[in-house]
């Protein structure tokens, strides 16, 4: 009779990315040699069953044979983003029946996912070119709220919006979603007016700035994220860091940056004769949501009393989740 495997000791989870996973364990020399696949188990953490590891049935999820560890675990599963997950294993000796001799299975080890790489954003990047439309001439970025927060950031913060930071609403593995901080703005006008619109779910007061204060040569343009919320509408995030600033650094090596006069969302065109003023432009067929990641004061621009209805609430985008199922904004990682 086959001497029993020891049971896998000392998992050790390296080199994570959104997608794919590196595992290896100790296992005895004896085992080494022996061993000729190795059997493992992965769910959410979430969904973890505290039962679902006590039996020695070959799990249906991933049987690999024996490779020199660490092992790459990529594609067998579509592993979401930044997600917690439980993983064990077992390793096994095929028998000339086509039975497994396998050992215990390991203690259950926990670990998450990362944000998407650069690669991914850059899918993503390339499914909103597909959504933007044509550009459409704009002179302010504009940001709604209520009477309290205006109050707050004058009483508080001498006049100053300060960045927050950025929930996690749209893409679950945008690198930015809780990481960096910013204040956001929009800047989509009506076709008919070319003004911004009339109505806001965010809230009655409106600050306006001058485009020109926050889009220019001095500043770093950035995409961070494609997504809907099941609706037929799409939204576009971007990022507009002054160059060399802290969030300028984190964005450098994290998102695309963009093309300030040429590409599909946002862009800055100077002044082609003396006396002409910047041409600003966004995109028509996508709400665009602009983070600023410095802070901007009350000063800069003006607050009004919006002219349409102040919307509900349920139509803003504060944690609001991306949209699973839609083929247009949605990617392939792990394939």
């Amino acid at each position: 009779m086959d001497a029993p495997l020891s049971t896998p000791c000392n998992i050790q989870i390296c080199e994570v990315t959104c997608d794919s996973f590196r595992i290896m364990w100790d296992m005895t020399s004896e085992d080494t040699a022996r061993a000729t696949h190795f059997f493992i188990d992965l769910s959410r953490k979430e969904n973890r069953d505290p039962n679902r590891f006590k039996h020695r049935d070959v799990p249906t999820k991933l049987v690999a044979k024996a490779v020199p560890l660490p092992m790459a675990v990529r594609g067998h599963w579509f592993l979401s983003p930044r997600t917690e997950y439980c993983v064990a294993v077992q390793t096994a000796v095929r028998q000339p029946d086509g039975d497994y001799l396998v050992s215990e299975w390991s203690q259950v080890v926990e670990f998450c996912t990362g944000d998407y790489a650069m690669e991914h954003l850059q899918q993503l990047l390339d499914k909103a070119k597909g959504s933007a439309g044509r550009l459409l001439k704009f002179s302010v970025f504009y940001r709604n709220q209520h009477p309290d927060y205006f109050d707050y950031v004058r009483r508080e913060g001498g006049g100053l919006m300060r960045p927050a930071l950025k929930d996690s609403s749209g893409s679950h593995g945008s690198p930015i979603n809780g990481k960096l901080q910013g204040v956001f703005f929009s800047c989509n006008t009506e076709f008919d007016t070319g003004l911004p619109p009339k109505d806001s779910p965010y809230g009655p007061l409106r600050f306006q700035i001058p485009a020109g204060h926050l889009l220019n040569p001095n500043i770093s343009l950035y995409f961070a994220d494609f997504y809907c919320m099941y609706t037929a509408y799409h939204y576009v995030v971007l990022v507009l860091a002054p160059v060399g600033t802290e969030g300028d650094t984190f964005c450098r090596t994290r998102l695309p940056m963009l093309d300030l006069a040429s590409n599909p969302f946002l862009t800055y065109t100077a002044p082609q004769r003396q006396g002409e003023e910047p041409l600003y432009c966004h995109a028509s067929d996508v709400i665009l949501e602009v983070l600023f990641t410095e802070p901007v004061h009350l000063d800069q621009g003006s607050v009004e009393q919006i002219s349409g209805h102040h919307q509900l609430m349920s139509l803003t985008t504060a944690n609001a989740k991306k949209d699973p199922s839609c083929k247009v904004c949605n990617i392939s990682v792990g394939r």
